[in-house]
């Protein structure tokens, strides 16, 4: 039997309007801001945000200077929120926003889902708290909170679940209030109704309608299959020094990290023998100062177990890649991005 969620609109409303955090894009809900916003909230914690967000918005303060910014810059700003992809097709959309839509967003869910990178949330997010168009805006938070308080235990991960949580949403979510509805049941995800460990549920304002709750299914939904092992992949990062530049590479090969500049780097991981006689081979002139040890990241779907070497060079010509450039620390800080994947090593450069 569906759940009917029109009793959660006056208690969550109310809710929201004593605890909703304070936010930029909040308290001014100009369309670019609400778009911009929710692209960088896509894997990636508000408390996070906030800094990104206002120096993003301060360098690009309109979809015009958006579309005009040059990529490594574009990846710069965005450097450290990971999700590369999502900067790229922001771009991508505010250059359709400039040629289609005289550079501002249109006030219409359907031609918002046209645009790259937005999809079923983010254009309900932007049309409701930007447009107040009366538009679900379902994600993960939004999934959780409803199907504990429906006590349902659907697969969220199916697309007919979201859809049908959207067609619920939108049968009562308030005409006067649609972005405040949406971005309340965001807000209860993210501060009460929790993903991690046991919900805060004697701080929820819908308690007292919550099956999960009366039932003790708080930790049993929402529910979604196990996901796959991640791959893990071997790799030897070199912080190649000369005269107190460093080498760097822009990444070529499609896919993960695409066309973000990076350390020099290897298949495997070298022991200190191994890395001695590799640099042997790629530049005579070179010495292994120090091993730098071991680290590692965790991408969506794979990760990089690592171990790292300081290799101090003579000169930058006896090191044959010309993929390489030597650039000083002060200007990489400035102007190129080096993905958190290489944080463990980045930190030698400053």
């Amino acid at each position: 039997m569906k759940y009917d969620y029109r009793e959660t609109v006056e208690y969550l409303l109310h809710w929201y309007d004593l605890n909703a955090r304070i936010l930029e894009w909040r308290s001014n809900p100009k369309p670019y801001y609400v778009w911009i916003s929710e692209i960088m909230l896509q894997q990636t914690r508000v408390e996070t945000v906030k800094s990104y967000f206002d120096r993003f918005i301060k360098e690009l303060p309109t979809i015009k200077d958006l579309a005009a910014v040059e990529e490594d810059r574009l990846m710069k700003l965005w450097e450290g929120l990971g999700y590369y992809n999502r900067a790229r097709n922001l771009k991508k959309a505010a250059i359709v926003v400039m040629d289609q839509y005289d550079g501002e967003l249109p006030a219409n869910r359907e031609e918002l889902k046209k645009l790259p990178g937005i999809g079923s949330y983010t254009s309900g997010a932007i049309g409701s708290i930007a447009f107040q168009l009366p538009v679900a805006a379902v994600d993960g938070n939004v999934l959780r909170v409803m199907k504990r308080i429906a006590g349902s235990f659907d697969d969220i991960t199916k697309e007919k679940v979201k859809k049908e949580l959207e067609e619920d949403i939108e049968a009562i979510i308030p005409k006067a209030r649609p972005g405040d509805y949406n971005q309340s049941l965001m807000e209860l995800g993210a501060t009460v109704c929790l993903p991690n460990g046991k919900p805060l549920c004697d701080r929820c304002p819908v308690m007292h309608l919550c099956n999960a709750f009366h039932n003790g299914d708080e930790l049993k939904i929402p529910v979604k299959p196990k996901k796959k092992e991640r791959a893990i992949e071997e790799k030897t990062v070199l912080v190649m020094e000369c005269a107190g530049s460093y080498a760097i590479r822009k990444r070529t090969e499609r896919g993960l990290l695409h066309g973000l500049w990076e350390l020099p780097n290897i298949e495997g991981k070298l022991s200190l023998n191994q890395m001695e006689e590799q640099i042997k081979i790629l530049a005579p002139n070179a010495k292994v100062e120090r091993k730098l040890g071991e680290a590692k990241h965790i991408f969506s779907h794979k990760e990089w177990h690592m171990n790292g070497y300081y290799i101090k060079v003579e000169r930058k010509e006896d090191v044959p890649l010309p993929e390489l450039i030597w650039v000083d620390n002060q200007t990489i800080q400035k102007d190129y991005s080096l993905p958190t994947a290489f944080e463990a090593y980045r930190k030698e450069l400053f």
